[in-house]
């Protein structure tokens, strides 16, 4: 699961310190099962899910040879290698992406990227006079390509930086390989309506920065300043996206041959850069808002420049294990179970095994794929199809679920539910009796989802079903902590099963040895029945709840 950050932190902390309360255990479980349609033949197949299963897949994923398995390592590799090979035993299909010979795989290959400037490697200068990042000016990492040092001698004034058919800057001026200076609207009559669109609602051009830097590398514009009348608060707006380090899907943003690299500035430093022509620079700004008619100015001055990223890329990959469903109106409607099987890697010579976390639920799902599958193979397969998916980069910020959640493999609104295991090999301090498992978020989007899950543990498992977790006001936030959560924010109905952290909690101390497989075997069983009941019943469940933050 993944470790959240200060400050649910610190809430956490002092929610493992406080007085014990007693659990909220379910109290609205359903008094029969007549919820459940369509669990008749499930048992021998739940009966396939065993703790011999589960210990001997365990064993093997949070062994030393797997090194703790932190994404982008051999380690996650070889765990993920381990995992398709399970699935590729049971005849599952490969519906993953390509290698690099062309043939299809089990995995959905992820690649996430931080990009940030190098400690002291942006800078600007205007006639000697050093500016202060964030202060006089900003650069935006993810638009810009690294480069060494530049010095110019001249700006050109080039209005608003517009390229349109109705209106154009760039309109009989060389600009190639030169650096410009432009605002960041667009020009309006005294009346307030835009030369562009002809009326008072503006264009696109004043609201997306990107179309102007695009327009400049289609124009071979070396660099472009943009005026920002309210630095300030652009830089509280965008302070996250200037400084952090998240890591974000893909190559960020590409600015390679797609932008011309940029420099937002504060009116003092587009002073600077006008010099003893500001007078003059002001005039053709008034008359291009007067006319409508394009103007442009060279403006002598040195600048000098420097903008060096810091670049570093995460690769891993979430596995796919796909049961094609039987009914031919049913099967392109799809029953998701995740885990993650990442974990935290080596620290020294210190191995974080991840045995519970999430060791547990990754066996897990590989054992239901399993028992799923057999069920296919006796002609008794489910209806819908279902999607045993192992999903990595959860540790680095949920990144492999994210990833799923904006490129799925079966369209999101093609997605029935996601069913989330993440830790339930242990017990916590707050139970003597390890027959219990934490229910969070079954009924935040459906309440069928909740009732399903309750009728199934009524009729088959009898587990205690602890909700405390699912409480809105828990200051540990658990529902927004693991891998579910990014299906939830797609109004997926999703549900996540834990069993809440122990003293081994990402640490090394998290081993097999720990486990309660039994445990385990018991949830595991009641994971299947709602997963069976999902893929099986006549109607699909239904969004029914509206979330509220």
């Amino acid at each position: 699961m993944k470790k959240i950050i200060s400050p649910f932190l610190l809430a956490f902390l002092a929610f493992l310190t406080q007085a014990q309360q007693p659990p909220q255990l379910a109290t609205d479980a359903p008094d029969h099962v007549s919820v459940l349609t369509a669990c008749g033949n499930a048992a021998p197949y739940a009966a396939t899910i065993t703790a011999e299963d589960l210990r001997s897949y365990l064993t093997i994923l949070a062994s030393g040879g797997m090194e703790g398995r932190e994404t982008g390592t051999e380690g996650q590799r070889k765990a993920a290698d381990f995992i398709a090979s399970h699935f590729e035993e049971m005849g599952l299909p490969k519906i993953g992406d390509k290698n690099g010979d062309g043939e299809a795989t089990y995995f959905q290959y992820i690649a996430y990227t931080s990009e940030k400037w190098e400690n002291g490697q942006i800078s600007l200068a205007v006639n000697g006079t050093k500016y202060r990042h964030l202060t006089d000016y900003y650069s935006i990492p993810s638009a810009n390509s690294s480069r060494e040092k530049l010095t110019v001698n001249e700006v050109v004034f080039l209005g608003f930086g517009i390229d349109d058919p109705k209106y154009s800057d760039y309109q009989g001026v060389d600009v190639k390989g030169k650096t410009i200076l432009i605002y960041n609207d667009e020009p309006v009559n005294k009346k307030g309506s835009s030369y562009l669109t002809g009326t008072t609602q503006l264009s696109q051009w004043s609201s997306d920065w990107e179309k102007k830097l695009e327009a400049a590398q289609k124009h071979g514009v070396s660099t472009v300043f943009i005026i920002d009348p309210d630095i300030e608060a652009s830089v509280a707006k965008l302070r996250s996206t200037l400084l952090s380090t998240k890591m974000k899907m893909g190559r960020g943003g590409q600015p390679d041959g797609k932008y011309a690299n940029s420099y937002f500035i504060s009116s003092t430093v587009a002073k600077e850069i006008a010099g003893p022509a500001f007078t003059k620079f002001a005039k053709t700004r008034n008359g291009i808002e007067k006319s409508g008619k394009p103007a442009s100015m060279v403006l002598p001055c040195k600048v000098d420049m420097l903008q060096v990223k810091e670049v570093s890329q995460l690769t891993g990959s979430n596995v796919l294990g796909y049961i094609e469903g039987t009914d031919p109106k049913l099967k392109d409607e799809v029953v998701v179970i995740t885990a993650h099987y990442d974990h935290l890697g080596k620290r020294g010579t210190s191995i974080f095994y991840g045995a519970d976390d999430d060791g547990s639920g990754t066996v897990t799902v590989m054992d239901i794929a399993q028992a799923f599958a057999q069920a296919k193979k006796d002609g008794a397969g489910p209806r819908r199809s279902v999607l045993c998916m192992t999903v990595s980069g959860e540790e680095k910020g949920l990144l492999g679920s994210s990833y799923y959640s904006e490129h799925p493999v079966f369209p999101i609104e093609n997605t029935v539910a996601d069913l989330n295991i993440d830790m339930i090999g242990r017990m916590d301090d707050k139970h003597s009796d390890p027959n219990y498992i934490y229910i969070i978020g079954a009924d935040r989007l459906s309440t069928t989802l909740h009732e399903i899950n309750a009728a199934a543990n009524d009729a088959f498992t009898h587990i205690a079903l602890d909700y405390t977790y699912n409480d809105k006001s828990d200051p540990n936030r658990f529902y927004y902590r693991s891998d579910h959560y990014n299906f939830a924010k797609k109004g997926i109905p999703s549900v996540f099963f834990f069993s809440g952290v122990h003293e081994d909690y990402h640490q090394p101390g998290d081993t097999v040895d720990k486990i309660m497989f039994d445990k385990m075997e018991n949830i595991a069983h009641l994971i299947f029945y709602t997963a069976w009941e999902l893929a099986n019943r006549d109607e699909r469940i239904q969004v029914n709840v509206k979330e509220e933050d």
